[in-house]
């Protein structure tokens, strides 16, 4: 099903990329812009090491139901549709000769994606880098994790075990053979109920798992069943060493999280530690997040030169002029002599200009764009005076003697203080702002800011152009592309993001006027708390 917004210039399809992209014509489109999942849930979480047995799900109820689950739970982040050649085969095939791909991805999956994306055929051209200072640390405390273990269980854990091996083993049976009794589970699943004493990962039946055990296994003793259901009734609660520790007093803020995903807290109060759990105290195993990786890629070019390409296709390069970094300074900078240019070298005589002026415009656009935050800012050095490269005594000293000649003027010393500008080098980079609307009631752990989007597809996009998002999220993709005068093909398979987008085109088209954005985004009641995206932005 597609819908059409903005005076039909943004297209939405409400499905799944792989099944929308083929309906699309080959080389019809000019860019693509997106931000798809970032499939955090490590690799062997999900399906399994190299050389494990392939993972099952059996549904939203099956034993295996948490391997199609993304992070924190996002169905849509399970899976591995990023990192899949086929994916990024389909957006090739749409795109122009030429076209530019740009797409987010996760510091620790970052390079799957990328990989994915160059053995379906495009060019790496580049990584750029978001940064942003409104990312908080998902990371699990190593002495808590020590304080809360149930180490007094293990041993009882051990004892059924051995219960169920000995009962599969006095009839002859395997694993594999019992499946069949619970919802052709894997293997593995009963491996865990059946571990000897050198596996690493016991596991205990639930009650439910424990009844059909004894149906099938008719030895095991009845004696046990007190014990299974004193375990299960532990599962997810603490040890007893952190339940009866020393409370010390409690914390003052709240969990971390946004919205909905606010981070499990039991209670807030402080315990003592264990002596084992205090020699690792302050350690965990997670960095603050505050960065997102950005592949920038290409579709090769159809022509023989980019040049040939841009007058066909519309593709091929990047809007430099679109997209300087805006300055308020007036910024000298000296010219540095190239060696054969001073007058008396062997090629000849040349005028060397000893001063020019930024560009009006602004400086290069670089590969790293950041949200202006104080936290980022601070991050970059104080970069003084900026130098203008060697005055004239030193050029005139490193040349003299050459074959090339020796430098007699005085030019380059003009300015030889430098650049003439000084402040933090964050000056250097864009500043993608995020507008207080931006996550619009949404969500969406992921959101973008607008101004960044904006940014992203004016580097990549020709004005009228079109630009291509298989995983539109909450449409800010569209929105950009609409304020950046170009169309949009947007593609969406989550219901309730799909309805994000619809809403956001309404906004779009409000206008300036805040009471009007305001009294759409109060028709959504259920919206939560404002705390920003999982990875920075709003």
């Amino acid at each position: 099903m597609t819908e059409r917004f903005l005076d039909n210039r943004i297209d939405l399809h409400c499905g799944d990329c792989l099944d929308v992209l083929p309906m699309l014509a080959a080389d019809s489109i000019d860019s693509c812009v997106t931000d798809p999942p970032y499939h955090l849930t490590s690799i062997v979480a999900r399906f399994g090491a190299n050389d494990a047995a392939p993972a099952k799900s059996n549904g939203a109820t099956g034993v295996y139901s948490r391997a199609s689950a993304g992070f924190m739970g996002q169905t849509w982040d399970g899976g591995d549709v990023a990192f899949r050649v086929e994916t990024w085969r389909a957006v090739y095939r749409v795109l122009k000769p030429g076209a530019h791909l740009v797409a987010f991805g996760g510091t620790r999956t970052y390079h799957r994606m990328a990989c994915a994306i160059e053995d379906a055929g495009f060019e790496i051209r580049d990584c750029a880098m978001w940064l942003y200072g409104s990312g908080f640390p998902k990371s699990h405390d190593v002495a808590k994790g020590i304080a809360k273990a149930r180490v007094e269980d293990v041993e009882p854990v051990r004892v059924i075990c051995r219960a169920i091996r000995a009962a599969m083993d006095a009839r002859g049976l395997k694993s594999h053979e019992l499946v069949q009794h619970f919802d052709d589970c894997h293997p593995r699943l009963i491996d865990h109920w059946a571990a000897r004493d050198t596996d690493s990962q016991p596991a205990i039946p639930t009650w439910e798992q424990w009844l059909v055990l004894r149906y099938v296994l008719p030895s095991l003793d009845e004696s046990l069943n007190a014990e299974v259901w004193r375990l299960n009734e532990r599962k997810g609660k603490f040890s007893d060493c952190w339940n009866g520790a020393t409370v010390l007093g409690e914390y003052d803020r709240e969990a971390g999280g946004f919205g909905d995903h606010r981070f499990s807290v039991r209670d807030k109060k402080i315990r003592a530690l264990s002596d084992s759990a205090r020699e690792w105290s302050g350690w965990g195993t997670a960095l603050k997040p505050a960065c997102e990786p950005i592949v920038l890629a290409r579709k090769p070019l159809g022509e023989p030169t980019v040049a040939a390409n841009v007058l066909k296709w519309g593709t091929g390069a990047i809007n430099i002029e679109g997209c300087r970094v805006a300055t308020d300074e007036t910024i000298e900078a000296t010219r540095n002599i190239a060696l054969g240019s001073s007058s008396g070298g062997i090629y000849g005589a040349a005028t060397v200009p000893g001063i020019y002026a930024q560009h009006g415009n602004g400086r290069w656009p670089a590969n790293v764009v950041h949200d202006g935050s104080a936290e980022v800012v601070a991050g970059f050095p104080d970069t003084g005076v900026s130098s203008g490269g060697l005055g004239a005594a030193s050029q005139r000293t490193a040349l003299a003697g050459h074959i090339y000649g020796e430098y007699a003027g005085d030019r380059l010393g003009q300015n030889a203080g430098g650049l003439g500008d000084s402040g933090s080098a964050a000056r250097f980079f864009y500043t993608a702002k995020a507008d207080d609307h931006d996550r619009i009631g949404s969500k969406h752990p992921t959101v973008k800011p607008l101004d960044l989007m904006q940014y992203l597809i004016r580097l990549v996009t020709r004005k009228g152009g079109t630009v291509l998002d298989p995983f539109a999220g909450t449409g800010t993709t569209g929105e950009a592309a609409f304020r950046e005068g170009m169309m949009a093909v947007l593609i969406e398979a989550e219901p309730a993001y799909q309805n994000d987008i619809r809403r956001r085109m309404k906004l779009a088209i409000a206008g300036p006027d805040e009471r009007a954005r305001e009294s759409i985004k109060a028709k959504h009641k259920d919206k939560p708390r404002d705390d920003g995206p999982l990875f920075g932005g709003s």
